[in-house]
């Protein structure tokens, strides 16, 4: 390939929106350049990042499951914030092909809730986006975390990695009111089993922040949007991860003022 490119990786990939958001990108600004998914199998991952390493038109790559944190030792070096939260989501090439590290999940999750102070939150789940999500309330000052996860032990852990004052609970377990509720676990998704019911733990003033994407409006959301809180979908936080990735691929920052245009496309790209 002869111009800038760059490309998401996983196992599946053939769900990832992100191609849809960057190529909706390039061709509004006019850009040279491509944006593709490719279908890497754990097993292969040290090979494509050897063979990639010798690209110089590759910028890089965004990386989702499985690779997050299997991708770090195949790296040159790995940014602060991807090395607190343990898990690097994009892969950035430089001019030398030096391979580095970045996470943009942690500020994509938190642009939306920009400005805003939260008391008490609630998250459900203890993976990786959750790492990520907990990384950005401790930036965020966040006074207490409640998590709620199958695994209690691995909840508490978590909570104590990234120093957040809070408590770990089992799924359906009650809480403390929380003035925030986000999902970070698959519960919800298509194909996986539905969340328990959660929202008598959200304040009437609170935001639900659900970071599922298929489908894209949740039974969760829907349920928020019933009780009239504020309801923030699984996109907000997947366009907001996509615009660092994607001005340190190309080097010019996306035109966000067609964001309403854009989740029109990325709908029609891959229908719910």
């Amino acid at each position: 390939m002869n111009q800038p490119w760059a490309e998401v990786i996983g196992d599946p990939i053939a769900q990832s929106k992100s191609p849809a958001i960057h190529g909706y990108w390039l061709e509004q600004l006019g850009l040279s350049g491509a944006y593709d998914r490719c279908h890497v199998a754990m097993a292969d991952l040290p090979e494509y990042i050897a063979l990639r390493r010798e690209d110089a038109n590759w910028r890089g790559c965004n990386v989702t499951m499985p690779h997050k944190q299997a991708v770090l030792p195949l790296l040159d070096s790995v940014e602060p914030l991807a090395a607190r939260i343990g898990a690097v989501n994009t892969v950035l090439r430089n001019a030398n092909g030096r391979l580095t590290g970045a996470n943009t999940d942690a500020p994509g999750f938190m642009e939306p809730l920009a400005g805003r102070r939260f008391e008490a939150v609630t998250v459900i789940g203890a993976g990786g986006a959750a790492r990520a999500v907990l990384a950005a309330l401790a930036e965020a000052g966040v006074a207490w975390v409640s998590v709620q996860n199958r695994n209690h032990e691995k909840a508490a852990a978590l909570l104590e990695e990234f120093g957040l004052p809070g408590q770990a609970y089992g799924l359906g377990e009650q809480v403390p009111i929380a003035d925030l509720l986000v999902n970070t676990s698959a519960l919800g998704m298509a194909g996986h089993p539905p969340l328990p019911h959660v929202l008598d733990d959200v304040a009437d003033h609170g935001v639900v922040y659900d970071i599922v994407t298929t489908p894209l409006e949740t039974t969760l959301l829907k349920e928020a949007r019933m009780r009239e809180l504020e309801a923030i979908d699984g996109l907000a936080m997947l366009i907001g991860q996509a615009d660092i990735a994607f001005a340190r691929f190309f080097g010019v920052k996306p035109p966000r003022d067609q964001d309403a245009a854009l989740r029109v496309h990325i709908l029609q790209d891959s229908p719910q």
